[in-house]
Formats: C-alpha cells, structure tokens, sequence
C-alpha cells in the first residue's frame, strides 16, 4: 500500500466517523495485513445511501429490505409482515439510516479485523 494512497478514498459514501474509527482500528497491523483488511472490508462494507435507498422502498410496499441487506433477518421479517411496524419503523430507520450503517460497518471493521490478524 501506497504511505500517500488514502486508502479510505476508495470507499463510496465514506463518514468521517467510519474513516476515523478504521484509523484507530488498524494501526497494528501490518502493511500486507491492512492490504488485506482493506480488501475483506471493502466488499462487506454497506453505503449509507443504499440502505436510504432500501428504506425508502418501505413506503411503497417493500418494507423491511434494508434490514434484509444489514444481515438482520429476523427483523427483515417483522418489518415485512407488519408493513414497516405501521411505518413508524420505516420512518424511524429512514431518519437514523446513517447510524444504522455505521454500526454495521463497525461490526465487519471488526470481523475483518480479525480475518486479517489470522493472515500472515
């Protein structure tokens, strides 16, 4: 990896609080390693406009979608059946969609943490 590279930049819809929790998450590792980190991280990371976008499909019928895409099946499900509980979740997920990203970012950060650290 390039020491001038960013290689932050090459994430779409990247937060300052995402950029500066992986900043903090890595320096320990190795520069094959964070190679490698980068790598598992970029294809497991989610932007936060598609999961807007997910969401925004809640109001025409598809309620839940963007709980489906965070790996949150069960509830993908409830939301679902219940037509977004009533829409109030719909709405609620519509308003809090960045956070509910970063979360989720957070938790493959740190799985792809640990893959990397089990590398070389």
């Amino acid at each position: 990896m390039n020491m001038y590279q960013d290689p932050h930049s090459t994430f779409a819809g990247f937060s300052p609080e995402e950029m500066g929790f992986l900043q903090h998450a890595t320096p320990d590792l190795t520069e094959s390693q964070k190679k490698y980190f980068y790598m598992v991280y970029s294809n497991k990371r989610k932007n936060s406009q598609d999961i807007l976008l997910f969401t925004l499909l809640g109001f025409v019928g598809f309620a839940g979608i963007q709980r489906f895409v965070l790996g949150q099946i069960g509830m993908g499900i409830l939301y679902f059946l219940t037509g977004g509980l009533c829409v109030i979740g719909t709405i609620v997920d519509l308003i809090n969609n960045k956070s509910i990203t970063l979360e989720y970012n957070k938790n493959m950060a740190y799985e792809s943490y640990q893959m990397a650290k089990m590398s070389s």
